[in-house]
């Protein structure tokens, strides 16, 4: 099982994390979700480190994959809600201290 060191908020993994939680279904290029190629050009992230916070939001089943190749990802806002409040994930999600939130919203 992929180990993961939660003594330090992990940017990248917010940066990947929020990014899959306020992409609406209009902004796929796939009804399925988004690819971890699309997702690392919208982050701006190597490719390699997206597909690392990727399968750590997959180990807390917040997000789901469908398909082989290419895989389609989806953040899982059903599980995300019953993620206990304790949960090191849920608490980095939710602290909305530095985040844009114009980035994920046009007003």
């Amino acid at each position: 099982m992929f180990e993961y060191d939660y003594d330090s908020e992990d940017k990248l993994l917010k940066t990947v994390g929020l990014e899959l939680m306020f992409l609406t279904p209009q902004k796929y290029s796939n009804p399925e979700g988004i690819t971890a190629v699309e997702l690392a050009k919208r982050v701006n992230l190597p490719l390699d480190i997206v597909k690392k916070k990727l399968k750590v939001l997959s180990e807390h089943d917040i997000v789901r994959c469908s398909g082989m190749n290419p895989k389609y990802w989806r953040f899982d806002e059903y599980k995300f809600q019953r993620l206990d409040e304790e949960d090191e994930i849920y608490q980095l999600l939710c602290s909305f201290e530095d985040v844009d939130f114009d980035r994920y919203f046009c007003y």
